[in-house]
């Protein structure tokens, strides 16, 4: 399947849905340090819904080090400031899906990093500044996970 990268992320809820995401849709969680909450917060267990043991979590100190045991994957990093739009890539079995916190986003320097095909975006409305972080993860989880024939799914 594919990998979801939560770097630095600061609302437990949101989390927490995200944990039920990938359980529901098979994929592996990464949580890139620091979290702005304890992964024993209730907030994230309630939005979870103990799915927690359906979905394989991982935290890692840095994003260098989640990439490490990922094995240096195709890294696909959404953001507002992109302009390559989520349904305009190709997905493949392995890839890793990117998402900044949910107050600044993913700092320029790891959007840089990465060729111009791989930063996505979601279309909004002219004026609109984001989705909230556990929707448009599972916009895009969803996109990948189709691509891929809903491998697993029912």
């Amino acid at each position: 399947m594919f990998s979801v990268i939560l770097y630095e992320p600061e609302i437990p809820p949101n989390t927490g849905n995200i944990i039920r995401l990938c359980a529901n849709a098979g994929t592996a969680l990464h949580l890139i340090e620091p979290l702005g909450f304890d992964l024993e917060e209730k907030k994230l267990r309630r939005a979870g819904l103990d799915y927690g043991e359906f979905v394989n979590v991982q935290t890692h100190a840095s994003l260098k080090a989640c990439l490490d045991v990922l094995r240096q994957p195709r890294v696909f990093a959404l953001s507002t400031r992109n302009a390559t739009r989520y349904d305009n890539a190709v997905f493949r079995e392995g890839d890793a899906l990117l998402f900044g916190p949910e107050t600044r986003g993913l700092p320029t320097e790891v959007l840089d990093a990465l060729p111009a095909e791989q930063r996505l975006r979601l279309p909004m409305q002219k004026g609109n500044r984001s989705l909230n972080l556990s929707n448009a993860a599972a916009v895009v989880v969803f996109e990948a996970w189709r691509q891929l024939g809903f491998a697993g799914g029912s």
